[in-house]
């Protein structure tokens, strides 16, 4: 783990959304706690954020809000826009048991962590899409179920946070909108070369393996 410092929890808070810190969040579920049923999560809008109890390797923490041992890393929100109809229940959920192909969140720990699972990205199916194929997706699904955490906040525009998000927290993993983070180019070189070598490599089977 590089790049430490500011470990210890902190308070953020954005002016432009009234009450909002994600230090509110009182617990950090799991994996699967989310994949739970009932699920706990509320299909409806909000910003949700990520914290990690291993940070992959090269991955610059420094002035990281930390809580419960675990590193915030990523934030996202859902909807994007006011015409979709994603919520926090349907976009989580993904991130925890879909692939690389629909979630950026998976494409970036998976690229991350490709020498440490033997699973590069590759192309699947009639070559389009991209993911880890099943048996990376599963590697991953159990990686985040080890190390991953996840809390959120309902906001009806979540939208409206976002630049305030990128602005206020140090969020590593965040690479849309998020220039300035000093690991920004870093992690773009990072996904665009997991992305040119799947090109180069012949299309892979994904099989017909059952996730949970």
């Amino acid at each position: 783990m590089s790049g430490g410092g500011g470990r210890s929890a902190r308070r953020v808070d954005c002016p432009r959304a009234s009450g909002w810190s994600l230090y509110i969040c009182q617990r950090l579920f799991t994996r699967s706690d989310v994949l739970a049923k009932p699920c706990p999560i509320p299909a409806v809008r909000g910003v949700y954020a990520w914290y990690f109890n291993e940070i992959p390797t090269d991955v610059l923490t420094g002035g990281c809000l930390t809580k419960d041992g675990h590193t915030l890393l990523y934030v996202g929100i859902s909807p994007k826009n006011d015409s979709s109809s994603e919520n926090l229940r349907k976009r989580v959920s993904y991130h925890f048991r879909g692939n690389a192909e629909g979630s950026t969140l998976r494409l970036t720990l998976g690229a991350l962590l490709a020498s440490k699972s033997d699973f590069p990205l590759r192309r699947v199916g009639t070559g389009n899409r991209m993911t880890f194929t099943h048996l990376g997706e599963q590697w991953l699904d159990q990686w985040m179920a080890e190390n991953a955490r996840v809390c959120w906040v309902e906001h009806p525009e979540p939208w409206v946070l976002e630049d305030e998000l990128l602005k206020s927290l140090s969020l590593p993993l965040n690479l849309q909108g998020n220039a300035p983070h000093p690991f920004n180019e870093r992690l773009g070189n990072i996904r665009r070369a997991a992305k040119a070598a799947a090109r180069e490599m012949a299309i892979a089977s994904e099989g017909n393996q059952q996730r949970t």
